[in-house]
């Protein structure tokens, strides 16, 4: 099958540059690991930038047949250039286009970008998260929060900007640092001491759970996944997968993961990321609907795409070779 993985790597194919950049993604391991993967599975691949080119492009290689049915499907893998919500553009495009895709929809996408909306989504189903509040300056009532607390932009992503505040005056200066630099609100949540877990999800109407994933603090005193954890080999934190979990903790981490993906909207595939606090009661801290794959084997890869078709045509895409 031909399948385009499509991502943003040259940030120039724009009308203009206008308004808020989106920081760069390098990306560039995971998108060569899912060309591998696609290609080891016998697909016809196609590298494509997610810019003002790319339906010029998905056209000459998979042109539409004689009943108009799609001869391919796109492999996004693309976090935007600009703009509001940049990581919805493409699956936007797309959608107008008429070109099927893997991973969630615009409104999903949205929905998963504001951290605010997940969690009132969310909490309005029943899921736990930790008490918040959003603020747009320093000198806001925190109300009946209780420190310490964690502060990060509100449509943040990798965890930029995310810090631990234990008291007010450091609440205020962190509040205005964010809602100036980021030029958005602050989400101002509860800091959960405890454990992170990170679930995985894979599927539509019914859903796989990955192995979980835990991340070992050790004894550090900094406790959070913040961008320079991410982001930097200096600063990362060792994972440990699978988790060390029992069985009815890990099944209620599955569920109130699935009933978090279902409440944003997501598709396919995505990871919820959690806390588990001292007393073993778990918290929704936000969904991610694109996920980094890391070193995701060539399986998962494909699943995932297998997944994508069958929502889309009601069959895996090796069923749907041989019906052909």
């Amino acid at each position: 099958m031909r399948v385009a993985v499509v991502w943003n790597n040259d940030y120039t194919g724009v009308i203009n540059q206008f308004g808020q950049p989106r920081p760069r993604v390098d990306d560039r391991e995971t998108v060569e690991m899912v060309m591998a993967a696609l290609q080891e599975g016998g697909h016809e691949t196609l590298l494509c930038e997610g810019d003002k080119e790319l339906l010029a492009t998905l056209e000459r290689f998979m042109p539409a047949d004689r009943q108009a049915r799609p001869s391919g499907i796109v492999f996004n893998r693309t976090y935007g250039i600009q703009g509001e919500c940049p990581c919805s553009h493409i699956p936007a495009m797309l959608e107008m286009a008429g070109v099927p895709y893997t991973g969630s929809s615009p409104l999903g996408h949205g929905l998963a970008t504001d951290k605010v909306i997940t969690k009132i989504l969310i909490r309005n189903g029943g899921v736990p998260t930790p008490n918040f509040r959003v603020m747009r300056s320093g000198t806001e009532s925190t109300g009946d929060l209780r420190f310490p607390l964690v502060v990060k932009p509100r449509y943040g992503s990798t965890s930029r900007g995310l810090q631990f505040v234990d008291e007010p005056a450091q609440l205020r200066q962190t509040v205005e640092g964010i809602v100036t630099h980021y030029a958005q609100d602050a989400l101002v949540e509860e800091y959960i001491d405890g454990r992170e877990i990170h679930v995985q999800l894979l599927g539509n109407a019914e859903f796989e759970a990955l192995p979980l994933v835990e991340y070992d603090f050790g004894d550090r005193e900094n406790r959070l996944l913040t961008w320079e954890v991410k982001c930097t080999a200096a600063a990362a934190v060792p994972s440990v997968c699978p988790a060390q979990i029992g069985s009815n903790l890990a099944r209620e981490l599955q569920d109130i993961s699935v009933a978090t993906f279902r409440a944003c909207h997501c598709r396919d595939y995505a990871r919820v990321d959690l806390r588990i606090d001292r007393s073993g009661r778990p918290f929704v801290l936000e969904i991610n609907s694109m996920p980094g794959l890391g070193k995701t084997s060539s399986s998962l890869v494909n699943r995932i795409l297998d997944v994508a078709h069958t929502r889309y045509f009601g069959t895996g895409i090796t069923k749907s070779f041989l019906a052909h």
